[in-house]
């Protein structure tokens, strides 16, 4: 079930404030974030937001296309290492 248009998207408590203490472009400024939930809103295209991954915080750029989306589907939590090498023995 969606979010009701009635209530607008779901944003962290603190992140539009800091992006707009920035103002416009963001000057260069990286916002640390960790609530992935959070949906991506007009007022922060143009500004890098590190999201955390469990690990590390990935910063993202963004831009006019990732509006609507959550925060956390530009950030991977897992890594992928590549499948299993030509292991002969394990078929046996």
């Amino acid at each position: 079930m969606t979010r009701s248009p009635r209530k607008g998207p779901s944003v962290a408590d603190r992140l539009p404030g800091k992006i707009g203490s920035l103002g416009e472009g963001g000057g260069g400024k990286v916002i640390v974030t960790w609530p992935r939930a959070s949906a991506i809103v007009p007022t922060m295209i143009g500004h890098t937001i590190a999201v955390h991954n469990g690990r590390e915080h990935l910063p993202i750029y963004m831009t006019d296309r990732m509006v609507g989306h959550r925060l956390g589907e530009f950030a991977p939590t897992r890594t992928f290492r590549g499948h299993a090498g030509s292991d002969k023995k394990s078929r046996r």
